[in-house]
């Protein structure tokens, strides 16, 4: 992974992003998507469907197609100072992006032959909005939860752009089917967060930051019911990394490390990450990441 210096003067982007969830023989699995090698953010790590919010999102009519008001949605973020649409929007783009990215529809009623529907009117080039308009869908929010907002720093570390991210934590419907699109994304998986986070040590996959820490927080659960249970326990906690250079290295410090401005920790796992062997890594190597 390539390592970034730059300082980005541009303001963060809104973006969402769906942690995908199931129940496996196991025990807990999360989704993976490899993103397209060509991409200008993150280009051949594996992430989770997500991607920038557009003004689309906000403007669906929600007494159509949400199950939820605008209000309860800006609640469950937690965030007072945004306004009540670009919470909706946020949602919206959440369940639009998984959609998208992995052919996941949370819609009331999305049978498979609902989502193949909803799946040819999108390669049509029909927009979100059209697509659920002309299918008579209502967007199933209840099936999502805040969980974790990220903001990139302004120094760069794997992007020269910063996005402002919600992650969210859903259980897939167990009449879908996820996979990746073939076009922003090139592979997907299914894996434990364990199995992913020792392909990332052993090379066989890329992660950004983010990933690896949100991999680490979903290794401490078992079930897909106790991710979502912790998540609508509490507000989503703000992690803004701060990156600063040590001995010729770059170190990410999180929340409740000694080099963060802030003292209170906001995830489980490692407080830093350091960018050595081309990769960052916990301090004390891998199992750091499971303690």
């Amino acid at each position: 992974m390539e390592l970034k210096s730059e300082v980005i003067l541009t303001p963060p982007r809104d973006a969402s992003t769906v942690v995908l969830l199931r129940d496996a023989p196991q025990g807990l699995e999360v989704f993976l998507v490899k993103r397209h090698g060509l991409s200008d953010v993150l280009g051949g790590a594996y992430v989770f469907p997500g991607g920038k919010l557009d003004a689309s999102d906000a403007e669906l009519v929600e007494q159509a197609h949400l199950d939820q008001t605008s209000e309860t949605l800006h609640a469950a973020l937690g965030e007072p100072e945004m306004a009540p649409l670009q919470a909706k929007g946020l949602f919206v783009a959440a369940l639009r992006e998984a959609f998208e990215e992995s052919g996941v529809l949370f819609a009331d009623n999305a049978d498979p032959e609902t989502t193949r529907q909803a799946m040819q009117l999108m390669r049509d080039g029909v927009p979100f909005n059209q697509i659920l308009a002309t299918l008579s869908l209502r967007l199933n929010t209840r099936a999502v939860a805040p969980w974790v907002r990220w903001i990139t720093p302004k120094m760069a570390s794997v992007s020269t752009k910063r996005f402002d991210t919600r992650f969210f934590v859903a259980a897939i419907p167990h009449t879908q089917v996820a996979r990746h699109d073939d076009f922003e994304t090139t592979e997907s998986v299914w894996l434990s967060p364990r199995a992913a986070l020792e392909q990332y040590w052993a090379r066989s996959i890329e992660l950004a930051p983010p990933q690896i820490m949100s991999l680490s927080h979903l290794a401490r659960h078992n079930r897909v019911d106790t991710v979502l249970a912790e998540a609508r326990a509490q507000m989503p906690p703000l992690v803004c990394p701060e990156p600063h250079d040590a001995n010729g290295e770059r170190v990410l410090c999180y929340p409740g490390d000694t080099g963060h401005s802030i003292a209170q920790r906001a995830l489980p796992g490692p407080t830093r990450l350091i960018y050595r062997n081309r990769r960052f890594e916990p301090t004390e190597g891998l199992e750091a990441l499971f303690q």
